[in-house]
């Protein structure tokens, strides 16, 4: 059973399973990069690591949990799997790959990586999903980067799905995307919360209310995915920033505030166009 160290720093991500808010993010590192940043995290108080199989970095990840030396049920692990396994065997075979190389034998939430719409699998990739977890080898399941036609269609195969893993950042808001996922009940990851360069954070709506209440501009974003709601997974090796990433459970923004980091949304949508890219 996952736990976290301190009150309102995990959420209900399916009946019986609390995923902590804030998880550590590992790619694009690999190798003792990545060993050495996940150990020193879990050091940090990290309880939630994220990876996938096509960072490359699940050996190196589970080596950096080994090193950590915590007991494994204290752990909240994410991994995510190749459209080459989307069918119902298919995501079998993903679980048994990754856990070994993990070197774990159950795994907290199993996400299918990317939809990959034109190869017409990823409805089967999640009735194998709910299979592993009906028969106990995973916790939860969910998708990431599933647009809301995607989803649809999961659901039109009587599949709920708990959790959605997306690129959300005060420039990227997706505030249709999230709209929806709030009607349905679904739970928002935010990867690359803090966005790919950063020049957001220099923004007054960010950089103010950093200076008023002693944060970083990382750490009011990072509080401001909170405050809506949303799982976010930053990346980061530096011990001092990993320390900070956490550390935003200690104050609160206000709803002016919030409305003035929502107010950076450009309009642009995410990185990747889900419909035409996938690995």
């Amino acid at each position: 059973m996952s736990t976290t160290t301190a009150a309102g720093t995990s959420t209900e991500l399916v009946q019986g399973v609390q995923i902590p808010i804030i998880g550590l993010g590992t790619w694009p590192m690999m190798g003792e990069d990545a060993s050495a940043a996940v150990s020193q995290a879990i050091a940090n108080g990290y309880r939630h690591i994220d990876t996938a199989e096509n960072y490359g970095n699940e050996e190196a990840v589970g080596e950096g949990i080994r090193r950590s030396g915590i007991d494994r049920g204290q752990l909240f692990l994410t991994t995510k799997f190749n459209t080459r396994w989307h069918s119902r065997t298919g995501v079998r075979e993903a679980f048994a790959g990754s856990t070994r190389r993990l070197g774990t034998d159950y795994l907290d939430l199993f996400l299918i990586h990317w939809p990959n719409p034109a190869q017409e699998r990823f409805v089967e990739a999640c009735e194998g999903l709910q299979q592993l977890m009906d028969d106990g080898c995973i916790r939860a399941w969910g998708v990431s980067n599933f647009k809301p036609a995607h989803l649809q269609r999961v659901q039109a195969a009587g599949l709920r799905v708990p959790l959605n893993q997306i690129q959300v950042d005060p420039e990227h808001g997706q505030p249709t995307q999230l709209g929806w996922h709030a009607g349905q009940g679904i739970l928002t990851a935010a990867y690359s919360p803090l966005g790919r360069n950063g020049t957001f954070l220099s923004h007054p709506a960010i950089s103010g209310p950093a200076t008023e209440l002693g944060k970083t501009p990382a750490q009011i974003v990072l509080r401001w995915h909170v405050q809506h709601g949303r799982v976010a997974i930053p990346k980061s090796a530096h011990r001092e920033r990993q320390r900070e990433n956490l550390d935003v459970f200690n104050f609160t923004l206000t709803q002016p505030q919030l409305a003035a980091i929502d107010a950076l949304e450009t309009g642009a949508p995410p990185r990747l166009d889900s419909d035409t890219y996938f690995h």
